[in-house]
């Protein structure tokens, strides 16, 4: 080969490396970002808030223009809030702040399962495309499969809404269980089963259950309140990715880049570590894994899971 012509295909070959190392860095451009577990509420109403307590650091005043404010490694253009409030009316409050404004792409709503007026007021929310599921402890979700009652959850998927679920590291193994049930109820688990994270190996008992779960493909998995499970100790969760590494392949192995969805847990997670540090780990994660990979973790597998409504161009923030 001539000098020239080596020359030419060196540079080539460097560009093409100068992309992939920025890519590996910072993600693809024109990145749409959904955070798929936010938090909002308003202590300051005349009837106030049932949580968080007035004695913990998170009671204020949380709303979407707060989160729009935050230091970000990328911009966010989308959010799904989940209410943490058992007060029925307050799916209402999160659908009428939600209403102007194209920041809220979905709602994950709070009805308790297995209660009377259950139906009732799942349709009368469901009637609002934005209201694109409930969340339910795992405890409930467990008392329901050993009474084998289905009605509810049926009427979740009827309706075409998902079920998030919250709980301990027991939580994937159950939705193994319930997904086997009920294949065409989209499940989400949240926070990949608030399995603490240590210098040590994942528990086995938790990989055997994120593994149970990740069969069947009506269920989806939240990389969310990663730092908090970090942050047992009380301190400030690590920020170093190769810290929370084992636990990461253990649910991108298991669940794919088709099935695993990227959330915050703010403002919760804000007692681990800053959302800058927080999306940063999680993103630099699925940068390893390629644009494709990226784009879904990022939006595209929320859109499966939630089936949100498209509200127009993305607002980035």
């Amino acid at each position: 080969m001539q000098r020239r012509s080596f020359l030419a295909c060196s540079a080539v070959g460097m560009s093409v490396l100068g992309l992939q190392s920025t890519l590996a860095l910072y993600g693809p451009d024109n990145l749409e970002l959904i955070d798929c577990h936010t938090h909002f509420y308003d202590p300051t109403r005349r009837e106030g808030v049932p949580w968080p307590a007035k004695e913990s650091t998170l009671y204020r005043k949380v709303l979407p223009e707060h989160l729009r404010a935050l230091q970000k490694f990328r911009a966010v253009t989308g959010i799904v809030i989940v209410e943490a409030s058992p007060w029925v009316e307050d799916n209402q409050w999160l659908l009428d702040l939600a209403k102007d404004d194209p920041f809220i792409v979905g709602i994950v709503g709070n009805l308790k399962l297995g209660e009377p007026g259950f139906e009732q007021n799942l349709r009368r929310f469901a009637g609002n495309p934005l209201y694109r599921g409930i969340r339910a402890n795992v405890a409930v979700v467990q008392q329901l499969i050993d009474k084998n009652d289905f009605a509810d959850l049926r009427l979740l998927a009827e309706l075409d809404l998902s079920l998030d679920v919250n709980g301990g590291p027991e939580t994937p193994a159950v939705l193994g269980r319930l997904a086997s049930k009920l294949p065409t109820l989209r499940i989400v688990l949240n926070h990949i089963g608030n399995v603490r994270i240590t210098s040590d190996a994942p528990p086995a008992a938790w990989q055997a259950g994120i593994a149970e779960a990740a069969q069947y493909s009506n269920v989806f998995v939240k990389v969310s309140a990663l730092v908090e499970g970090a942050a047992h100790t009380g301190q400030p969760a690590p920020s170093e990715l190769d810290f929370y590494r084992p636990y990461m392949n253990v649910v991108w192995q298991a669940f794919g880049d088709q099935r695993v969805i990227f959330g915050s847990n703010w403002p919760v997670s804000e007692r681990a570590a800053d959302y800058q540090t927080l999306q940063r780990l999680a993103l630099e994660y699925a940068f390893e894994r390629g644009e494709q990979a990226t784009r879904q973790f990022c939006s595209l597998n929320a859109l499966r899971a939630y089936q949100w409504l498209q509200r127009g161009p993305a607002n980035k923030h």
